[in-house]
């Protein structure tokens, strides 16, 4: 299986805490996994021979974690073309809002828009229904593993 790259921001901790018990469960399965810290990103852009995966709170009205703005913002003005990327969104949010989940699905979009490919739809984790989205995410990743294999 391919290099994973996992990308990931977060308020209040709870996306980092999923993107760390993915990385983990991935290592553990034999899969090479570089957990990219948010103040890491700079001039990052992901290796389409490898997978994407992004990790992402929401906040405000649906906003990117202030964390990881700097990188989306990046890369939406370089707008590197990545055809060859293969990338999976894991989305958290809170259903009580009206932009459920909107920094994943604005990540989603952004690698829609630079030609990357996306495997599986956006996994959304809602915190009104759990109160463990580790769980949430490793049930997800059982499901998407077998589509990148």
């Amino acid at each position: 299986m391919k290099k994973i790259n996992l990308v990931f921001g977060s308020v209040y901790g709870s996306a980092e805490s999923v993107a760390r018990t993915l990385a983990q469960a991935l290592s553990q399965q034999g899969v090479s996994v570089e957990l990219h810290r948010p103040e890491t990103l700079s001039g990052y852009i992901p290796n389409q021979q490898e997978l994407l995966l992004l990790v992402s709170s929401t906040t405000g009205q649906g906003d990117l974690p202030e964390n990881l703005f700097p990188w989306f913002y990046a890369m939406k003005q370089q707008a590197p073309y990545l055809p060859d990327l293969n990338y999976a969104v894991v989305a958290l949010g809170d259903s009580s809002y009206d932009n459920f989940c909107g920094a994943g699905h604005q990540l989603d979009e952004l690698m829609t828009e630079l030609g990357a490919k996306r495997l599986g739809d956006v996994f959304e984790i809602d915190a009104c229904e759990t109160m463990e989205p580790e769980k949430e995410a490793l049930s997800w990743l059982k499901k998407w593993s077998k589509l990148i294999k």
